[in-house]
């Protein structure tokens, strides 16, 4: 079990660097981005639940123009932080904001209370009204706690 998750863990941190060293690209028909989880601390009914190092937020979109065919975002840890609780009361949302970077619409997702090293969550296939971009945001405990972009373009 815990070999799965390193191999995930390894995937996402040869994206990530693939996706560092290449610089941002605009995403014309498909794009994979992955952001690290910084560690923080929150309070569930009293009880301090600790996110470790070692988790990476992914979000990936496929479409065309501003047809989006497929997205999807989630969370993969590795190593010690792939043993820990996970996350609890956590939404995943989607927003998508114009050229000048205002937001006009959001695609909230489910509270899910139950915890979950690996909370991930999938949008329904669209057609955007504007070219700019389109994000993914996890929330833990109503706290945003890592975003990823991408840029929708001609």
């Amino acid at each position: 079990m815990v070999s799965s998750y390193a191999s995930r863990l390894l995937a996402a941190l040869s994206m990530a660097t693939a996706v560092t060293l290449t610089g941002s690209a605009p995403a014309q028909a498909s794009a994979v981005g992955t952001t690290p989880v910084r560690t923080f601390e929150y309070s569930v009914g009293g009880v301090t639940m600790k996110v470790p190092t070692g988790c990476m937020f992914t979000h990936i979109v496929r479409g065309e123009g501003r047809k989006i065919t497929y997205q999807n975002a989630g969370v993969d840890c590795g190593f010690v932080a792939a043993l820990g609780s996970g996350f609890c009361n956590w939404r995943i949302d989607f927003t998508y904001a114009d050229t000048n970077n205002r937001t006009y619409r959001t695609s909230r997702g489910k509270t899910h209370s139950e915890c979950k090293i690996d909370p991930m969550r999938n949008n329904s296939p669209q057609t955007l009204p504007r070219y700019g971009k389109a994000c993914a945001h996890l929330f833990v405990n109503g706290v945003r706690r890592v975003s990823q972009c991408h840029h929708i373009t001609k």
